[in-house]
């Protein structure tokens, strides 16, 4: 471990990626991003590549030490009080964790990258985004895709941002550990999947034609393509989709939020695939 480093100023120059956390999330942070919470660190650590610093309380400090004696030398550990962690960060840091890491490049965030990544030959789930704009929606996506044993997340390039440090957060960690990528050209994208990587698509919408969700009956290689929290998925997505799926829904509700529809969905295609949950 390096460190620790004891911080006693708001001007100290060490802590430089950690000051304004919530104006420099909205701006942007140079190649970085932030996470927070002892549950999304010990995450974090699994890929110490990714880890800039870290800057704890002195009680976080005792309660982690398991994890930090064993980081890369490199990484640095300062220690400040809550108070102080508090001002530097500008927002009220109350458990005690904020981790620095390092953003993967462009080129890993490509569609191409991830998917030749995965055996062409075994079964694979995706769940595909298009327009997700809420942070909280973004990380429980993550979240359930690592319940359901999804292969990769594949978002348009209007979605909001993963390594947002909320949605870092509602994810439990896992938007660091499930393989994402960024759809330049979503179209061509969509086509791909089916003819390159042999994937079926299923639009999760409600049109007359739609299929009820317990009988949708994917292949073994398949994507779920879900829409923005208001108007769901445009019609050209639809369109370019193998089938379109649907939650049977009382009377009145004409749909559920998009990370609850994805969680049902996933349970679904899960157990008509294998039969475990």
């Amino acid at each position: 471990m390096n460190g620790p480093h004891r911080v006693e100023s708001l001007d100290d120059p060490r802590i430089e990626p950690y000051r304004d956390v919530r104006d420099r999330d909205l701006r942007g942070r140079d190649g970085l991003f932030m996470a927070e919470s002892e549950l999304v660190l010990r995450r974090l650590i699994r890929q110490p590549e990714r880890l800039q610093s870290l800057l704890v309380s002195p009680e976080k400090l005792d309660r982690l030490k398991d994890v930090l004696e064993v980081l890369p030398e490199p990484v640095p550990v300062y220690v400040a009080d809550l108070d102080l962690m508090s001002g530097i960060a500008g927002f009220h840091v109350h458990r005690g964790v904020l981790a620095s890491g390092i953003r993967p490049s462009p080129e890993s965030l490509r569609v191409e990258n991830v998917m030749d990544n995965l055996d062409p030959e075994a079964a694979c789930t995706l769940l595909l985004a298009r327009g997700l704009t809420n942070v909280d929606n973004m990380g429980a996506l993550f979240r359930n895709a690592a319940g359901f044993g999804v292969d990769a997340i594949i978002l348009d390039d209007a979605c909001c941002d993963p390594l947002y440090r909320k949605s870092i957060r509602v994810s439990m960690g896992h938007a660091l550990s499930i393989p994402w990528a960024i759809a330049d050209d979503w179209m061509g994208t969509l086509e791909l999947l089916k003819s390159r990587w042999g994937c079926c698509l299923a639009a999760a919408e409600c049109t007359p034609g739609s299929i009820p969700a317990d009988n949708m009956g994917l292949p073994a290689r398949s994507g779920l393509v879900l829409g923005s929290e208001g108007p769901g998925l445009d019609s050209a997505t639809i369109s370019a989709c193998d089938r379109v799926v649907e939650i049977p829904m009382s009377a009145g509700v004409p749909s559920l939020n998009v990370a609850t529809a994805a969680a049902i969905l996933l349970w679904e295609i899960r157990r008509q695939g294998d039969g475990e949950v």
